[in-house]
Protein backbone atom coordinates (compact mmCIF):
# COMPACT_ATOMS: atom_id res chain seq x y z
CA UNK A 1 0.00 0.00 0.00
CA UNK A 2 1.28 3.52 -1.11
CA UNK A 3 -0.26 6.64 0.39
CA UNK A 4 0.03 9.47 -2.16
CA UNK A 5 -1.42 12.20 0.14
CA UNK A 6 -2.78 11.70 3.35
CA UNK A 7 -2.70 15.74 4.58
CA UNK A 8 -2.93 18.92 3.67
CA UNK A 9 -1.15 21.77 5.65
CA UNK A 10 -0.43 19.70 8.31
CA UNK A 11 -4.10 18.49 8.44
CA UNK A 12 -5.51 14.88 7.48
CA UNK A 13 -7.78 15.22 4.63
CA UNK A 14 -11.23 14.29 5.17
CA UNK A 15 -11.97 11.40 3.10
CA UNK A 16 -10.74 11.73 -0.43
CA UNK A 17 -14.14 10.53 -2.51
CA UNK A 18 -13.23 10.51 -6.49
CA UNK A 19 -10.18 11.64 -8.53
CA UNK A 20 -9.11 12.33 -11.93
CA UNK A 21 -5.87 13.00 -13.69
CA UNK A 22 -4.76 16.21 -16.11
CA UNK A 23 -2.92 15.19 -19.22
CA UNK A 24 0.41 16.73 -17.46
CA UNK A 25 0.01 14.14 -14.72
CA UNK A 26 -1.28 16.27 -12.20
CA UNK A 27 -4.08 14.27 -10.11
CA UNK A 28 -7.12 16.55 -8.86
CA UNK A 29 -9.70 15.19 -6.29
CA UNK A 30 -12.49 15.81 -4.06
CA UNK A 31 -12.55 15.56 -0.07
CA UNK A 32 -15.97 15.42 1.36
CA UNK A 33 -16.36 14.39 5.02
CA UNK A 34 -18.77 11.45 4.01
CA UNK A 35 -15.57 8.79 5.22
CA UNK A 36 -16.15 10.66 8.61
CA UNK A 37 -18.60 9.43 10.94
CA UNK A 38 -20.64 12.61 12.12
CA UNK A 39 -19.09 14.35 8.99
CA UNK A 40 -18.86 17.85 8.80
CA UNK A 41 -19.52 17.55 13.04
CA UNK A 42 -17.22 14.47 13.44
CA UNK A 43 -14.40 15.72 16.41
CA UNK A 44 -11.54 13.57 14.26
CA UNK A 45 -12.64 16.37 10.92
CA UNK A 46 -9.15 18.78 11.16
CA UNK A 47 -9.97 20.42 8.18
CA UNK A 48 -12.46 23.34 8.20
CA UNK A 49 -13.20 22.83 4.17
CA UNK A 50 -14.59 20.55 2.45
CA UNK A 51 -12.64 20.48 -1.33
CA UNK A 52 -11.48 20.21 -4.56
CA UNK A 53 -7.59 19.60 -4.84
CA UNK A 54 -5.06 19.48 -6.81
CA UNK A 55 -1.68 17.03 -6.24
CA UNK A 56 0.84 18.58 -8.79
CA UNK A 57 3.57 16.43 -10.28
CA UNK A 58 6.04 17.79 -8.12
CA UNK A 59 4.20 16.66 -4.81
CA UNK A 60 2.77 20.05 -3.87
CA UNK A 61 -0.62 19.88 -3.12
CA UNK A 62 -3.19 23.02 -3.33
CA UNK A 63 -6.04 23.31 -2.09
CA UNK A 64 -7.96 24.78 -5.53
CA UNK A 65 -12.16 25.43 -4.25
CA UNK A 66 -14.39 24.33 -1.66
CA UNK A 67 -17.58 23.26 -1.98
CA UNK A 68 -20.33 21.79 0.75
CA UNK A 69 -20.68 18.31 -0.51
CA UNK A 70 -17.67 17.98 -3.92
CA UNK A 71 -18.18 14.89 -5.23
CA UNK A 72 -17.45 13.49 -8.71
CA UNK A 73 -15.35 15.54 -11.17
CA UNK A 74 -14.18 15.14 -14.92
CA UNK A 75 -12.46 17.42 -17.16
CA UNK A 76 -13.88 18.59 -20.43
CA UNK A 77 -12.62 17.17 -23.79
CA UNK A 78 -10.13 19.72 -23.95
CA UNK A 79 -9.20 20.29 -19.94
CA UNK A 80 -10.18 23.64 -19.98
CA UNK A 81 -13.17 23.10 -17.52
CA UNK A 82 -13.21 20.88 -14.80
CA UNK A 83 -17.05 19.68 -13.54
CA UNK A 84 -17.41 19.14 -9.34
CA UNK A 85 -20.89 17.58 -8.89
CA UNK A 86 -21.98 19.09 -5.86
CA UNK A 87 -24.03 16.28 -3.35
CA UNK A 88 -25.43 18.69 -0.63
CA UNK A 89 -29.37 17.88 -0.58
CA UNK A 90 -30.23 21.76 0.21
CA UNK A 91 -28.10 22.37 -3.35
CA UNK A 92 -28.19 19.71 -5.35
CA UNK A 93 -25.71 21.10 -8.48
CA UNK A 94 -23.01 20.37 -10.64
CA UNK A 95 -20.57 23.26 -11.16
CA UNK A 96 -18.11 24.09 -13.87
CA UNK A 97 -14.46 25.99 -13.48
CA UNK A 98 -12.56 27.59 -15.74
CA UNK A 99 -9.10 25.60 -15.37
CA UNK A 100 -6.42 28.17 -15.96
CA UNK A 101 -2.97 27.91 -17.37
CA UNK A 102 -1.16 26.92 -14.27
CA UNK A 103 -3.62 24.56 -13.41
CA UNK A 104 -5.57 26.48 -10.30
CA UNK A 105 -9.43 26.87 -11.16
CA UNK A 106 -11.11 29.58 -12.05
CA UNK A 107 -14.43 31.10 -10.00
CA UNK A 108 -17.09 28.52 -9.79
CA UNK A 109 -20.36 28.64 -11.83
CA UNK A 110 -23.34 26.45 -11.48
CA UNK A 111 -23.48 24.49 -14.53
CA UNK A 112 -26.89 22.53 -14.05
CA UNK A 113 -29.17 22.39 -10.77
CA UNK A 114 -31.20 20.03 -9.77
CA UNK A 115 -31.92 20.54 -6.34
CA UNK A 116 -36.19 21.05 -6.96
CA UNK A 117 -36.40 17.66 -8.99
CA UNK A 118 -37.73 14.70 -8.50
CA UNK A 119 -36.23 11.43 -7.98
CA UNK A 120 -33.72 10.20 -4.79
CA UNK A 121 -30.11 10.91 -4.65
CA UNK A 122 -27.64 14.06 -5.77
CA UNK A 123 -25.18 14.52 -8.37
CA UNK A 124 -22.27 12.21 -7.38
CA UNK A 125 -20.22 9.82 -10.52
CA UNK A 126 -19.06 12.19 -13.53
CA UNK A 127 -17.96 11.15 -17.16
CA UNK A 128 -17.82 13.76 -20.48
CA UNK A 129 -18.04 12.04 -23.48
CA UNK A 130 -15.99 12.68 -26.76
CA UNK A 131 -18.32 15.73 -27.41
CA UNK A 132 -18.22 17.42 -24.28
CA UNK A 133 -21.41 16.58 -22.98
CA UNK A 134 -21.60 15.66 -18.86
CA UNK A 135 -22.93 12.50 -18.22
CA UNK A 136 -23.98 12.38 -14.16
CA UNK A 137 -25.74 10.40 -11.76
CA UNK A 138 -28.32 12.31 -10.08
CA UNK A 139 -31.66 12.64 -8.40
CA UNK A 140 -33.29 9.00 -10.73
CA UNK A 141 -30.43 8.06 -12.69
CA UNK A 142 -27.85 9.31 -15.30
CA UNK A 143 -28.62 13.23 -16.40
CA UNK A 144 -26.97 13.99 -19.25
CA UNK A 145 -25.96 17.90 -20.44
CA UNK A 146 -24.59 19.52 -23.52
CA UNK A 147 -21.28 21.54 -22.87
CA UNK A 148 -23.37 24.37 -22.58
CA UNK A 149 -25.64 22.95 -19.98
CA UNK A 150 -28.72 22.14 -22.15
CA UNK A 151 -30.30 18.80 -20.31
CA UNK A 152 -29.95 16.36 -23.29
CA UNK A 153 -32.13 13.03 -21.31
CA UNK A 154 -32.16 11.02 -18.60
CA UNK A 155 -30.77 7.37 -18.10
CA UNK A 156 -33.62 5.50 -15.77
CA UNK A 157 -32.15 2.05 -14.81
CA UNK A 158 -34.32 -0.27 -12.49
CA UNK A 159 -31.92 1.64 -9.42
CA UNK A 160 -30.29 4.74 -8.53
CA UNK A 161 -27.07 4.75 -9.86
CA UNK A 162 -23.89 6.24 -7.77
CA UNK A 163 -21.17 6.10 -10.54
CA UNK A 164 -20.62 5.47 -14.01
CA UNK A 165 -17.82 5.02 -16.74
CA UNK A 166 -17.34 4.53 -20.22
CA UNK A 167 -16.26 1.43 -21.57
CA UNK A 168 -16.74 -1.62 -23.80
CA UNK A 169 -14.44 -1.79 -27.21
CA UNK A 170 -15.24 1.21 -29.21
CA UNK A 171 -16.12 3.10 -25.92
CA UNK A 172 -19.99 3.46 -26.54
CA UNK A 173 -21.02 1.10 -23.43
CA UNK A 174 -21.92 3.15 -20.45
CA UNK A 175 -21.28 1.04 -16.92
CA UNK A 176 -23.30 2.53 -14.07
CA UNK A 177 -22.95 1.29 -9.88
CA UNK A 178 -25.90 0.92 -7.92
CA UNK A 179 -26.41 0.00 -4.39
CA UNK A 180 -27.38 -3.59 -5.41
CA UNK A 181 -26.49 -4.11 -9.37
CA UNK A 182 -24.23 -3.17 -11.93
CA UNK A 183 -25.49 -2.16 -15.00
CA UNK A 184 -24.96 -1.23 -18.78
CA UNK A 185 -26.65 0.38 -21.59
CA UNK A 186 -25.39 1.10 -25.25
CA UNK A 187 -25.38 4.56 -26.43
CA UNK A 188 -24.47 6.93 -29.05
CA UNK A 189 -21.21 8.25 -28.11
CA UNK A 190 -17.76 7.16 -26.60
CA UNK A 191 -16.80 8.63 -23.86
CA UNK A 192 -13.83 10.85 -23.49
CA UNK A 193 -10.14 8.87 -23.38
CA UNK A 194 -8.31 10.10 -19.90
Amino acid sequence: RVVVVDSYQGKRLNSPNDLVFHSNGSLYFTDPPYGLAQQDDDPFKELEVNGIYRLATDGRLDLLATQTRPNGLAFSPDESKLYVANSDATSRQWMVYDVEDDGMLGEAHVFADVTNELGQGSPDGLKVDVMGNLWGTGPGGVWVFSPNGEHLGTIQPTERPANLTFGGGDGRTLFMTAQTGFYRVRVQVSGAVR
